[in-house]
C-alpha cells in the first residue's frame, strides 16, 4: 500500500525453512513482523498513518514525547546495501549484541560493499569473517565477507562508525 502511494519502503527479510503441504521449502519472511522502513517526511506520512489503523510509528526511548524513530539516510543506505549485497547475512537483535562481540575496525575493499567500514563480529566458534552493520537500538546484521575484501584499519576501536 505504501509503495503504491509512492513511498520508498524497505523490510528486512530472512530466509527460513518451513513445511508447505508436507514438503520443506525455503521462504522469505520479514525478520521483524511489524517493521517497515519508509523514506519520507513526517508531513507526507502522517495522513497515511492517521487513516490506516494497522500503521503506526515506532518510538525510540529518550527521543522526546511522541517523536518517531528516525534513521539517517546514510545509515539506512549502508544497512540496505549490506543485507541486499548478495552476501550471506544473519540478523541480530540489540539484546543479543554484547560489547565483547565487537572486534577490530575494518574497511571492505571490493565487491558490493566496497568502501564500507565497520567492525568484525567476534562469535565463538565462527570460522567465517562477518562484518557488523547496525541500526543502533533496533536491528543489526552480521554480513559474511570474503577475507580478501577485508582490510584491518585499527587494532581496537570501541564504537562502530559510519563510512
Amino acid at each position: 500500500m505504501l509503495s503504491d502511494a509512492g513511498f520508498e519502503v524497505f523490510t528486512p527479510m530472512e530466509e527460513v525453512l518451513t513445511v508447505v503441504q508436507g514438503k520443506h521449502r525455503r521462504i522469505l519472511r520479514p525478520y521483524i513482523q511489524d517493521l517497515l522502513f519508509v523514506k519520507s517526511t513526517r508531513v507526507a506520512l502522517d495522513p497515511v498513518v492517521n487513516k490506516t489503523p494497522t500503521l503506526q510509528y515506532r518510538f525510540a526511548k529518550g527521543m522526546g514525547y511522541m517523536e518517531p524513530m528516525f534513521v539517517p539516510d546514510k545509515q539506512m543506505e549502508d544497512f540496505m546495501t549490506a543485507v541486499m549485497s548478495g552476501y550471506s547475512h544473519t540478523f541480530i537483535s540489540p539484546q543479543e549484541l554484547s560489547p565483547a562481540m565487537i572486534g577490530k575496525m575494518v574497511r571492505i575493499i571490493g565487491g558490493p560493499m566496497n568502501g564500507f567500514t565497520g567492525h568484525i563480529l567476534s562469535l565463538r566458534g565462527a570460522r567465517k569473517r562477518k562484518v557488523l552493520v547496525e541500526i543502533p537500538n533496533l536491528i543489526a546484521a552480521a554480513v559474511e565477507v570474503a577475507p580478501e575484501y577485508i582490510e584491518i584499519i585499527n587494532k581496537t576501536c570501541p564504537q562502530p562508525t559510519e563510512r
